[in-house]
């Protein structure tokens, strides 16, 4: 009964803010209105992209626990991790306060509050980062410490990577949008271009055309590049260095997309689009191809039509061959519409790149699923050989023991 009220009040607050959201846009005039929209769209997309994320996660982990994953042990999680109940409260909390600071922002402007109004982003972002960096046991702290620390070895990878480290790396390739759109945002607050439409010239410092969109997109590429080779110092596997080479062709995509603002049109139309036209080709096929048959272990698609091997998911899908129909054929489409995301000059139009970074999300849920079965898997057969193993030696000891005895 208690939950039910609470997800009344959510869903009331969420109503309210919607409809004090819509009578303050159409106050304004409809040449202001959309230059409006794409600015307020910018601050706040990121965040809720980011919420969306968190929200999925906690599906991910409420999956592992009916399937009997045992997530804890994969990301070496301490007692104090986070449940899905918890992450969804989360997510709740984050909902209402990044809708609340929208629908404020909104309001505001529309009303000729116009130094208020640039306010609410700010403290949003302030009031973000200082939960995130709160040095204190309080708003779930081990949590907040241990992503924290993933990240910092995400940078810097100068020990040995763990699971956890690439795991959230490759979450992060999924979210570049979501940084470049940050690093726009702090950009206009640092320059005191919030609430205004100063910013729109294109080739300000804080324009579409600028270098730093591309240099922050490629980063989390980067970051799993250099995680790859760390892992091929480490191990010696010929694997590692074609996983890192998948991750480097994202790289021509998003350098060549932001060539076509610096370089004269005949030479964008006749050399530097067909280029960009075959990486993006090349990036999301080798994606594809990668994310089936090595993150999900689905070789040939065998696990569509027969499920031979001991898959939790296989288990509990059997006979429903149209979820693995759905999630290949759904993660090649979102391979490849990811590349429209990737490109600064396919970026005009903030709704439809909005909603391909929300597919994209939607996207990487669905591979969390199948990716961390797998390494499920992948550590149960590891303590079963070594199991087996053991046995063998217990034996073997054993017989030594009765031919010493008998003789």
């Amino acid at each position: 009964m208690y939950l039910d009220i609470q997800v009344l009040l959510f869903l009331l607050w969420g109503f309210i803010c919607c409809k004090i959201g819509w009578h303050s846009v159409m106050r304004m005039s409809v040449d202001l209105r959309d230059l409006f929209l794409y600015e307020a769209f910018l601050y706040y997309n990121p965040l809720l992209l980011v919420t969306t994320m968190v929200w999925l996660w906690g599906i991910n982990l409420w999956v592992f626990s009916q399937s009997n994953v045992n997530y804890v042990k994969i990301f070496d999680l301490d007692q104090n991790h986070l449940t899905h109940r918890e992450i969804w409260k989360c997510a709740t909390w984050m909902t209402i306060i990044v809708q609340t600071s929208m629908t404020a922002y909104l309001y505001l402007y529309s009303h000729g509050e116009v130094s208020l109004a640039a306010s609410q982003p700010v403290l949003l972002y302030f009031a973000v980062m200082m939960i995130l960096i709160f040095p204190f046991d309080i708003f779930y702290f081990s949590s907040r410490y241990y992503l924290l620390r993933t990240l910092w070895r995400i940078v810097l990878p100068l020990q040995a990577i763990t699971f956890s480290d690439f795991f959230l790396a490759d979450i992060l390739t999924s979210m570049a949008k979501v940084f470049s759109d940050l690093e726009r945002s702090i950009c206009r607050m640092v320059h005191r271009q919030v609430a205004t439409i100063a910013w729109f010239e294109a080739d300000s410092v804080c324009g579409s055309h600028s270098i730093a969109i591309p240099l922050v997109l490629v980063l989390p590429y980067l970051f799993r590049f250099f995680q790859c080779l760390r892992q091929y110092r480490d191990s010696g596997e010929r694997s590692t260095l074609l996983n890192a080479l998948k991750y480097s062709t994202a790289v021509p995509v998003i350098f060549l997309s932001a060539l076509k603002y610096h370089v004269l049109p005949d030479s964008w139309n006749t050399f530097y689009r067909p280029l960009w036209l075959l990486s993006s080709v090349l990036n999301s096929l080798y994606s594809f191809y990668w994310d089936v048959t090595r993150d999900w272990d689905l070789s040939g698609f065998t696990r569509i039509f027969k499920f031979n091997k001991s898959h939790l998911y296989s288990h509990l899908l059997h006979g429903r061959t149209w979820v693995y129909f759905w999630v290949i054929g759904s993660n090649l489409i979102l391979r490849c519409t990811w590349t429209y995301k990737l490109s600064a000059h396919l970026r005009h139009n903030y709704l439809t790149v909005f909603a391909i970074a929300a597919l994209e999300i939607f996207r990487r849920f669905q591979w969390i699923c199948f990716r961390v079965e797998n390494e499920w898997n992948k550590m149960n057969s590891r303590s079963s050989i070594q199991r087996s193993m053991n046995d063998s030696t217990n034996e073997e000891v054993k017989l030594l023991a009765s031919s010493d005895h008998n003789v």
